[in-house]
């Protein structure tokens, strides 16, 4: 089995630089170029980089041979939220993008977009929000009719807000808060599927510096619409063979997943995934001594069922390194992120 060397500085350093670049469904334009950069300043020379119409980034490397090609894919859009309205006070009513609880993002400071991109602070947070105002405060239940965000400007109206170039539309990016702790942990929002990105970079990574190509031409799918069920649906090549989506693996109570291995899933909301492929990827964690776990996800979906549903014939697996707290202040183990990178690794020499 060929050496091959994880670096995890490396890796991390380029989760954390993502991790603070902006990228809520539909607005790939700062988190996209971040990605191709990196890759691009790999220098390996037959890596092709190009861009989808709607914004997707797709990576190709020839492989030794090109009878079974195989892809990759990871998703860089996040969670956020988009102006619903500008209410009568000048705050602003939202909307969701992605599916996450109210009460999970009650508090954390947002950066406001508008069109022309000017950058305005602001926190969302319960119309009723004083407890010295409202007794039942606590209580009120927490929904994007009771949810809103105060600008940090002085507004007091709507048309004091539409005069700073807020309009229904502009995203809002929600604050990632990145920590590095000294026991390795990663605190921060949107680590699904920013670190399922960091480990395909931290195997690519790998492989280059040992000199070594894919067995297969391979063929990486970087998606934008993934939280809202079409990410995987266009960008990847109709001849694929194999198909390895690598995204967060659940961690919580009733689940098999942690922080400090790669997980492997068996079956989520729609199905089960691939038996042969899965098994595949089993044996090769084995063999290379790459701790995983095996899992089910019973509100999840990926992908790679887009995929699937869109009419690709591949077959389709899933992994990817354990994140607790999924959709709410998420938090994984710098551990988990080079098992993963390391397997994307093994599965591309396989």
């Amino acid at each position: 089995m060929s050496p091959l060397r994880l670096d995890t500085e490396r890796i991390v350093e380029f989760l954390v630089g993502l991790l603070n670049t902006p990228s809520p469904t539909g607005y790939p334009v700062e988190a996209i170029p971040y990605i191709e950069e990196a890759f691009a300043g790999l220098e390996i020379p037959d890596l092709t980089l190009e861009r989808t119409t709607k914004g997707a980034l797709v990576l190709h490397w020839p492989g030794e041979r090109h009878d079974a090609p195989r892809g990759l894919t990871a998703h860089v859009d996040t969670l956020g939220l988009m102006v619903k309205e500008i209410k009568p006070n000048g705050r602003l009513k939202l909307t969701q993008l992605g599916g996450f609880m109210w009460n999970a993002v009650e508090g954390e400071g947002v950066t406001v977009r508008t069109a022309e991109d000017r950058r305005l602070r602001g926190s969302v947070l319960p119309v009723q929000a004083s407890v010295h105002i409202h007794r039942e405060a606590g209580d009120e239940p927490r929904s994007a009719e009771t949810m809103e965000v105060r600008l940090d400007a002085r507004t007091r109206s709507a048309d004091d807000t539409r005069a700073l170039g807020v309009e229904v539309g502009d995203f809002i990016f929600l604050d990632p808060r990145v920590e590095i702790g000294e026991e390795g942990f990663i605190r921060s929002r949107h680590l699904d599927d920013k670190a399922g990105v960091a480990a395909i970079f931290g195997a690519f990574c790998a492989l280059h510096e040992a000199g070594l190509h894919p067995f297969q031409t391979t063929t990486v799918l970087i998606a934008t619409y993934e939280e809202v069920g079409h990410g995987g649906a266009d960008g990847l090549p109709a001849d694929l063979h194999e198909l390895v989506a690598v995204d967060m693996a659940a961690v919580g109570d009733g689940q098999n997943s942690d922080e400090f291995s790669v997980g492997i899933c068996a079956k989520d909301t729609r199905g089960p995934y691939h038996l042969a492929l899965t098994q595949k990827l089993r044996a090769l964690a084995h063999a290379a001594q790459i701790p995983y776990k095996l899992d089910i996800y019973p509100h999840y979906s990926s992908d790679g069922e887009s995929y699937w549903f869109s009419g690709g014939t591949g077959q389709v697996a899933l992994i990817g390194p354990g994140v607790d707290a999924s959709h709410a202040y998420e938090r994984t183990h710098q551990e988990s992120i080079v098992h993963c990178a390391h397997l994307i690794a093994r599965y591309l020499l396989a």
